[in-house]
């Protein structure tokens, strides 16, 4: 039987006190602001904590004591989160890959050649012209030139995805844009603009139709109701495992 490791301490980037909860010792950011009730925030960062000026450390440390499950659970979520993004992260160098509509491009360096071209060995052929030679070329030229490509594609395929379903849910779209968003997939306007998140290109074509699908139900039905979902779920009856995948599949980092 081997021995458990002890459990790593959490301390925020900003931490200027610490608590012991259970087995764990926690520095966390205390700020004190003009409120009524002590507040505990778990982000990337770590434990942050605000309370009233008026309250004594010691029953600060007695209230973080009080949530340390909730608290333990949390920051372990975080470090989930973020071991997934780095696990995540396109390595910007000949043989990376990232999925495009589902499955990985390999991405190719190739010295004479000018644009990107997708092969039909799933390798994303990036040109580096007459004089560049693969061991010099800048990260930097590789993610711009991939994502460059990828967001025309993007548009391209959201374009016909938008004319083949607006019909089916009786609506005409102002315009289509693309979207950079961090935390939103799509949205759609009053005024008939809907934008679609370019990342979508990552996923295979049903996530990416339930998403069009979804912000053109918007121009109908600019909520969430059951009327809304009447209309996502008499185009694509199967929306719930799209919208599933949707939440749960890593998406990988770019940056």
């Amino acid at each position: 039987m081997t021995q458990a490791s002890p459990a790593p301490p959490w301390r925020h980037v900003r931490s200027n006190r610490s608590v012991q909860l259970g087995p764990q010792l926690v520095g966390y950011e205390l700020g004190h602001a003009r409120r009524r009730t002590i507040g505990f925030v778990v982000g990337p960062e770590g434990l942050v904590v605000r309370a009233p000026r008026w309250v004594a450390q010691a029953d600060i440390d007695d209230a973080l004591r009080s949530k340390a499950a909730w608290i333990l659970r949390k920051l372990a979520e975080q470090a989930e989160r973020v071991l997934q993004r780095d696990t995540q992260r396109v390595q910007w160098a000949e043989g990376g890959s990232l999925p495009y509509l589902g499955t990985p491009l390999t991405l190719t360096l190739v010295p004479g050649q000018r644009g990107v071209v997708l092969g039909a060995d799933r390798r994303l052929q990036i040109g580096l012209g007459a004089a560049a030679r693969p061991e010099d070329t800048p990260a930097d030229h590789l993610r711009h030139a991939t994502l460059a490509w990828l967001q025309r594609q993007a548009l391209t395929l959201f374009q016909e995805r938008v004319l083949h379903h607006a019909p089916r849910l009786q609506v005409q779209p102002r315009q289509l844009r693309l979207s950079a968003a961090r935390t939103r997939w799509g949205s759609a306007s009053s005024d008939g603009t809907v934008r679609l998140n370019w990342r979508l290109i990552h996923f295979e074509l049903p996530v990416i139709d339930y998403v069009v699908v979804h912000e053109l139900a918007h121009l109908r039905e600019m909520n969430h109701g059951p009327a809304f979902w009447a209309l996502v779920h008499g185009v694509m009856p199967d929306y719930e495992h799209q919208r599933h995948t949707l939440k749960t599949r890593p998406v990988p980092v770019c940056d």
